[in-house]
Order: structure tokens, then C-alpha cells, then sequence
């Protein structure tokens, strides 16, 4: 059974989407590939995954989170997931290429829009951090959730990365080869 639910964010209201205890949604409201869903405001008496997902987004826009744990289950294409596996390996607070994924997956940099396509695919936005892919030259290029949200999540993360200890620092970097 499918549920929705909607929860505030400072960049607008994220819509989260549980199936059978696992997380296969999150999306900001209006987003491109918004999924038509019956959705609630999440409440106190939602299911504990929904209430988790909550607690880790707004430790995340309080820049006390930088990675998430909840468990998900991703529908897409092999190609997709081993593209989503890529962004989720890509350290908070830095940004990579599409054209660098795709030599990590062993792909011509011809292959950079197949893998801006499939990164426009993710269903979990911030979790899995489709924000932290920019263009070649470093320039912020297409977000599902709009480059507005996207400029302002590096930004929130370079912040946090920023209040940190200098020994545990993590410097936002440009594309990464």
C-alpha cells in the first residue's frame, strides 16, 4: 500500500511516498516527474518511517545530518541504479560532472546526458544527492526540483561544512575527474 505524505522544508513542502515500510519517494511539491499520489500532511500518528524520514530532513537542513538512513527501495532501470549509486557515494559538501560519473561507470564523457537523464530519474531527491552534479566547466545545470533549490542546497552544505572542525572538513570541490 502506498502512502503520501507532505512535511515543510525551507525550500518548500517534500512529498514522501512509503510502499511496503521502505522510503520510494521524496520530492519537492511541483517538482518535474511529480508523481500523481494520494497525499496527507504528515502527522504525529504516522507510520515510524514516515516520522524517521522527517527527523533526518530537517537535521539535514539544520546541517546536523550529511547522510541519510532509512531504507529505501528504487524503482528504475540497471542503468538508473548504478547511476543512483554513484550520487550516493558522492562525499556532502562537494560536487562532481555528469561526465565524471559517467567514466566512473566506465562510459565515454559522450554519455554525460544519459547520465543527466537518469539523474533527472532519482526518486529521492536529497537523500540520494542528485544536487551535488554540476556541469563540465562547473556550472549548476538542471534539477528536478528546479536550480533554485539546487544553488541553495550546495550552498546550505558548503555552510555546513564550513562550521565544522577544520580535521573533519570536507571543502566543497569543482568537478571531480
Amino acid at each position: 500500500m502506498m502512502q503520501g505524505y507532505l512535511l515543510n522544508s525551507p525550500l518548500g513542502d517534500i512529498a514522501l511516498r512509503i510502499e511496503h515500510d521502505h522510503l520510494t519517494g521524496l520530492f519537492f511539491a511541483g517538482q518535474k516527474y511529480f508523481p500523481a499520489m494520494p497525499i496527507g500532511r504528515l502527522r504525529s500518528d504516522a507510520p515510524l518511517l514516515a516520522r524517521l524520514a522527517q527527523a533526518q530532513i530537517e537535521d539535514y537542513f539544520a546541517g546536523r545530518r550529511q547522510a541519510f538512513d532509512l531504507p529505501l527501495q528504487l524503482q528504475g532501470t540497471a542503468f538508473e541504479h548504478a547511476v543512483w549509486q554513484q550520487l550516493a557515494a558522492i562525499p556532502y559538501g562537494t560536487v562532481t560532472s555528469y561526465g565524471a560519473i559517467a567514466k566512473r561507470l566506465g562510459l565515454a564523457a559522450g554519455y554525460a546526458r544519459a547520465v543527466g537523464a537518469a539523474i533527472g530519474r532519482n526518486p529521492v531527491s536529497v537523500i540520494v544527492p542528485c544536487h551535488r552534479v554540476v556541469g563540465a566547466s562547473g556550472q549548476l545545470t538542471g534539477y528536478a526540483g528546479g536550480v533554485a533549490r539546487k544553488q541553495a542546497l550546495l550552498a546550505l552544505e558548503a555552510g555546513a561544512a564550513a562550521m565544522r572542525p577544520a580535521q573533519t572538513r570536507q571543502t566543497r570541490a569543482g568537478p571531480q575527474p
